[in-house]
C-alpha cells in the first residue's frame, strides 16, 4: 500500500482524489476510522482510495463532502476518475474486481465478461436497444481489458457456478458458442479458476432472484455487485447484504455439480455446438 508521502496527485486521477480525500479528512481533524463512523463504507474501502488503490462511486464522493464539510469538492472531482468506456453504476465494481483476491460469481443467463472472449461479449452487446457499432466496440475493449487480472502473478481466484441454461442459449451464433464454451472448458482448467455448473435436474430456485459476484480481499469489507434485468446493477459493502448473498451462493453451490462433472457437461454441450 502506496505511503502517505508517496502518493502524487499528479500521477493520475485516482491518485488526485484521494490526495483531496486525504487532505480535507486532515483539515477537519478526523482519522480514517472516523470518517468510517460518519459515512456507509468500511475503513478498508476508506483506506484503498486515499491510497489510490480504489476509485471512488459518485455516492462515495457525495458521502465524503456531506461528512467532511467539503462544499462539493470531492464530487466535482469525480468526473475525472470515472471510467467513461463502462455504464457509470458499473465503474466503482471495476477497481474492487482488479484488487481482490477472489471472486465468487452466480451466473444464471451470461457467462461472466471476465471469462467472454470477444465474439460472445459482442454478440451480447449488441443486444442493447440503440446501441452504437462504436459504442458496442468500446465497451468489448473494455470488457476484455478487465481480463488482464487473470494474467498477474497471482490471480484472484475464481469460484463460478453458472446455471445449464447458458451452455444451451445461443448467443450469437453456434461457432461463437462452441469457441466460447471451448474458453470456459480451458479456463475451467485452470488451478484458480473452479467452474460448476447448475443442472436442470437440480430444480433449483435460489438464484432465480438474480446474478451477483461477492469479492473478497485483505484488509477490505466483502463486497458484493448485484444485477437487477441486466439494465442497473448495484455494489454494496453493507454486511448484511452480503451476508444474505454469501448464504444464497453456498445453497446455489451444493446443488450444482463437481468441477470433473461440470466440465464434462461443457465439453459436450461445446461438441454439440460444433455440429
Amino acid at each position: 500500500m502506496p505511503k502517505e508521502s508517496d502518493l502524487n496527485p499528479s500521477d493520475s486521477p485516482t491518485a488526485l482524489f484521494g490526495f483531496e480525500l486525504r487532505r480535507h479528512r486532515k483539515e477537519r481533524g478526523w482519522s480514517q476510522s472516523r470518517l468510517a463512523r460518519a459515512i456507509p463504507y468500511s475503513l478498508g474501502t476508506i483506506s484503498m482510495i486515499e491510497t489510490a488503490r480504489r476509485s471512488p462511486s459518485e455516492e462515495f464522493a457525495r458521502h465524503c463532502d456531506e461528512a467532511l464539510q467539503a462544499e462539493g469538492a470531492l464530487t466535482r472531482l469525480w468526473p475525472m476518475v470515472a471510467r467513461p468506456a463502462a455504464p457509470a453504476w458499473f465503474r466503482p465494481w471495476l477497481d474492487i474486481e482488479t484488487t481482490a483476491e477472489a471472486l465468487r460469481f452466480w451466473s444464471p443467463l451470461v457467462i461472466p465478461g471476465l471469462l467472454q472472449n470477444e465474439d460472445y461479449a459482442r454478440a451480447i452487446l449488441s443486444g442493447d436497444v440503440g446501441v452504437t457499432a462504436e459504442q458496442i466496440e468500446e465497451q468489448v475493449t473494455a470488457r476484455m481489458e478487465r481480463q488482464v487480472i487473470l494474467n498477474r502473478p497471482k490471480p484472484p481466484l475464481l469460484w463460478i457456478v453458472i446455471d445449464e441454461g447458458v451452455l444451451r442459449r445461443p448467443v450469437g451464433s453456434p461457432a461463437i458458442m462452441a469457441a466460447q464454451l471451448e474458453r470456459i472448458l480451458h479456463a475451467g482448467q485452470e488451478p484458480h479458476i473452479i467452474i460448476q455448473i447448475l443442472p436442470y435436474d437440480a430444480y433449483s430456485t435460489t438464484g432465480l432472484a438474480g446474478a451477483f459476484v461477492i469479492a473478497q480481499a485483505e484488509g477490505v469489507a466483502d463486497t458484493a455487485y448485484v444485477e437487477s434485468a441486466g439494465i442497473l446493477g448495484r455494489v454494496t459493502e453493507r454486511a448484511g447484504d452480503v451476508r444474505t448473498l454469501i448464504f444464497r451462493y453456498e445453497g446455489i453451490r451444493a446443488e450444482a455439480l463437481s468441477r470433473r462433472e461440470s466440465l464434462g457437461l461443457i465439453k459436450d454441450r461445446m461438441q454439440r455446438w460444433m455440429k
